[in-house]
């Protein structure tokens, strides 16, 4: 009598496994149909950073070189406007879409601002671009001091 109390145990343990297991049929593929959407949203919002970083990066370059060219000794706002807008159709044509570039000199400053919005990878998510440069106009003060 003992072999069949075995056999009838062994028969409600393998019977018990063959439920558990056959509960857990098509977890994986709902946790993936689940997972795979919110990664690659993931991955998208990681490329939409670095593509707004590089529009920046662009806006910053353009105000730079605009700035350079417009503080010379004579230098003018047409100048730096020609200067910065060179390097926007240069640079800005991938990551920085419709750059507005202003050029102001006075007497003694200049400033130049770079307005833009960067590409979009994600459906929805406008970026704005914002740079800006300033520094004094450049003068020649000739050496007043006296010759040893």
């Amino acid at each position: 009598m003992p072999a069949p109390s075995i056999r009838s145990r062994a028969h409600v343990l393998a019977e018990r496994v063959r439920r558990a297991l056959r509960g857990d049929r098509g977890e994986a593929t709902v946790e993936l149909v689940l997972a795979t959407p919110l990664l690659l949203l993931a991955l998208l919002a990681i490329i939409q950073f670095a593509v707004w970083s590089h529009a920046t990066h662009v806006a910053q370059a353009a105000a730079s070189q605009a700035l350079a060219a417009a503080r010379t000794q004579d230098g003018t706002t047409s100048a730096g406007r020609a200067a910065g807008r060179l390097l926007l159709d240069d640079l800005a044509a991938g990551p920085l879409r419709d750059p507005d570039l202003t050029v102001s000199r006075g007497a003694a400053a200049v400033s130049v601002s770079v307005r833009g919005e960067a590409a979009t990878v994600l459906p929805g998510v406008h970026l704005h671009v914002h740079a800006e440069a300033s520094g004094a106009v450049e003068r020649f003060l000739p050496d007043t001091t006296p010759a040893p």
